[in-house]
C-alpha cells in the first residue's frame, strides 16, 4: 500500500465536457490545479461529482492519464468502481499503473437487496484480481444513488480480511452516526461529504471530508480544517454548502466552477443533468466565493 495515507480537505472536482460529451481535460486540469492551490490537501476524480458513470471506460481512462501526467499523483484519489467487475478491475489496475494514491469503489450498484456476503465476494475478487496492482481501495458508501449500504459489519469485515488493500471509506450517506461507527474500525480512514463534520473530526477519528462543494469553496473549509473550532469558518462552510446543495448539485458545482474562472465553457453537465435555470443561476450568484 502507498505509504502516504490521504487525509485532510479532499475537493470532489467536477469534469468539464466538450459539446460532444468528451471529457475537457484542459478545462480539468485547469480547475484541479485551482482546488490543489487553494486549501485541498488531495483530490477526488471521477467520483459522483465528476459524473464518473456517465462516462465510458474509454473516457475515464483518458481523464485518468491527463490528471496522472500534470498533477501530483500522490494527492489523486480516482473512481474505479462500475456495476460489473471486469471493468472495475481494468480501472483499478489502470489507476495503479498510472500511479494514483487511492482507488475509490461503489459497490456492484444495480442490483438492490443484496447480501453482505455477496458484496464480500465481490470485492475478494477485486482484491485478488489486483493483487499485482496493489493501490489502497477506499469504499464508496452513497446509499442514496446505488441503493446499497456497506453496513459497519461488512466494512471491517473487509478491513480485516485485506488489512493491506481495504484503507477506509468516503461516506455520502449524510449519517454521521453511521460514519462515525465506521470511524471506529481499526486503521480504517473515514471521510464523510459534508465539511461541516471537520468541526469533529478530531473527537470522532474523521480522516477529513471529501466533499463536492469544496471543489469551490476550498479556501473557506481549509481555514475550518486548520481551525476546527472557529464558529466562524464553520458556519461560512456550513452556509456555503447548504446554498449550493439547493440546487442540482452537479450543474451547481459546474456553473460556479465557471463563475470561478470566468469561463462558461466549465458549466456544461452531462444529460441527463440539465444546464441550471437563470433563477437557479441567480441564487448561486448570491454566495461568496
Amino acid at each position: 500500500m502507498t505509504s502516504k495515507r490521504l487525509g485532510g480537505v479532499i475537493a470532489a472536482v467536477p469534469t468539464p465536457v466538450t459539446e460532444n460529451g468528451e471529457p475537457d481535460t484542459a478545462r480539468f486540469l485547469r480547475h484541479a490545479e485551482w482546488a490543489l492551490d487553494n486549501g485541498c490537501h488531495a483530490l477526488n476524480v471521477l467520483g459522483t461529482t465528476g459524473e464518473a458513470n456517465s462516462f465510458s471506460p474509454r473516457q475515464r481512462m483518458a481523464l485518468m492519464e491527463a490528471a496522472a501526467s500534470a498533477l501530483d499523483r500522490t494527492r489523486l484519489m480516482v473512481g474505479t468502481g462500475t456495476p460489473d467487475l471486469e471493468t472495475t478491475i481494468a480501472l483499478t489496475r489502470r489507476a495503479h499503473e498510472l500511479g494514483f494514491a487511492a482507488a475509490l469503489v461503489l459497490p456492484p450498484y444495480y442490483y438492490k437487496g443484496v447480501s453482505d456476503d455477496g458484496l464480500f465476494a465481490w470485492f475478494k475478487r477485486l482484491v485478488a484480481a489486483t493483487s499485482g496492482s496493489a493501490i489502497p481501495i477506499y469504499l464508496y458508501n452513497f446509499p442514496q444513488m446505488t441503493g446499497l449500504t456497506f453496513s459497519p459489519a461488512l466494512a471491517r469485515r473487509l478491513k480485516e480480511a485485506f488489512p493491506d488493500r481495504i484503507a477506509g471509506a468516503k461516506d455520502s450517506s449524510g449519517d454521521l452516526d453511521y460514519a462515525s461507527e465506521l470511524a471506529r474500525i481499526d486503521s480504517f480512514d473515514v471521510f464523510p461529504s459534508n465539511e461541516a463534520a471537520l468541526s469533529r473530526a478530531e473527537a470522532e477519528g474523521y480522516a477529513g471530508c471529501i466533499s463536492a462543494t469544496a471543489s469551490v469553496t476550498a479556501p473557506l473549509v481549509a481555514k475550518l480544517w486548520a481551525e476546527p473550532t472557529n464558529d466562524d469558518a464553520l458556519e461560512a462552510a456550513s452556509s456555503a454548502r447548504t446554498a449550493i446543495s439547493a440546487q442540482p448539485l452537479i450543474p451547481a458545482v459546474k456553473y460556479l466552477t465557471a463563475r470561478l474562472h470566468d469561463d462558461t465553457g466549465f458549466a456544461l453537465p452531462l444529460p441527463p443533468h440539465m444546464p441550471l435555470t437563470d433563477a437557479q443561476k441567480a441564487a448561486l450568484d448570491e454566495i461568496p466565493l
